[in-house]
């Protein structure tokens, strides 16, 4: 355990030291925030009015709270796997640059190298992504806040549990790499795709039909809805204590993914945990094993 606890603190260090790695990944959720309050804060504001009928008025802070609500929960969503992937960039380039021999030709065993890496990352990530979540709580606190403390801790539960799923999927695929390029290539791909199939750019109510059906199978959905139910569920009930309609508001929170669907069927947020659970369990399973039945690639 002594062992795993060196190599553990040697990888924080290692990618705190990495100002590359560093700041590709704190600068995720920063360039995020800056995007999306400056091109899509208008369109989440106008989209909020539009779906409410003509005769139904709502406070200022109401609608701020609202699009700040959603607007940090798609970035968080997307940081959560994003940075644990740049995280544990640290395993490939260990491969890249030939670190990886001479750590096998130590007394260190494959297992413990193995957890190294996995502790290692899910540490660095969770530092950034709950710096990350202080900053946009600042922000919402600024526009329009309306979040309770049972909000503010389901939010940092929602926050772990995705840590802990991006973890363990960035160390499955990143088990396969060995390259520089390998690296870059996957750093891409995850930052440009992941945040359009969990609904974080886009809603999945405004997806099509049959791919709506397809994103109801990925885990990364629930998170992102989950993130979404506690910074959003204030500003919501604010609005159902003011008079509007449970009808409108269900509406809403259709429209945003607050709720999701699985073939028609309405997902309550145990079940929303419990998918994210079980997917953890499974992909940490699936790592175990490939470390046991493989030998780190040179």
């Amino acid at each position: 355990m002594s062992m795993a606890f060196i190599l553990i603190k040697r990888n924080i260090k290692l990618f705190f030291k990495d100002k590359g790695m560093f700041f590709t990944s704190l600068i995720t959720p920063a360039i995020l925030l800056v995007l999306y309050v400056t091109f899509l804060g208008n369109v989440y504001r106008d989209s909020f009015i539009s779906n409410l009928p003509n005769s139904l008025k709502l406070s200022e802070s109401i609608i701020e709270g609202l699009v700040g609500g959603q607007l940090i929960s798609s970035i968080l969503a997307v940081s959560c796997v994003t940075v644990a992937f740049c995280s544990n960039f640290l395993m490939v380039q260990d491969k890249a640059n030939g670190t990886i021999r001479d750590l096998r030709i130590s007394p260190v065993k494959s297992a413990t190298l193995s957890l190294s890496y996995y502790v290692a990352t899910l540490l660095s990530t969770l530092i950034i992504c709950f710096a990350a979540t202080g900053i946009c709580l600042t922000y919402v606190a600024i526009v329009g806040w309306y979040m309770s403390l049972a909000d503010i801790f389901f939010l940092f539960l929602d926050i772990l549990l995705l840590v802990l799923f991006g973890t363990a999927l960035s160390s499955i695929i990143n088990f396969f790499l060995s390259t520089q390029g390998q690296i870059s290539a996957v750093g891409t791909i995850i930052s440009a795709g992941y945040g359009f199939i969990c609904g974080a750019y886009m809603p999945i109510s405004s997806f099509g039909e049959g791919l709506q059906k397809i994103i109801s199978f990925l885990p990364g959905t629930y998170g992102t809805s989950l993130i979404r139910n506690h910074t959003m569920q204030g500003a919501l009930a604010e609005m159902q204590n003011q008079g509007i309609p449970t009808e409108v508001i269900e509406k809403l929170k259709d429209s945003l993914d607050c709720n999701l669907y699985f073939f028609g069927s309405q997902v309550n947020i145990g079940t929303m945990y419990m998918i994210l659970g079980i997917t953890i369990l499974v992909l940490i399973g699936i790592y175990i094993l490939l470390n046991k039945s493989k030998k780190y690639n040179c």
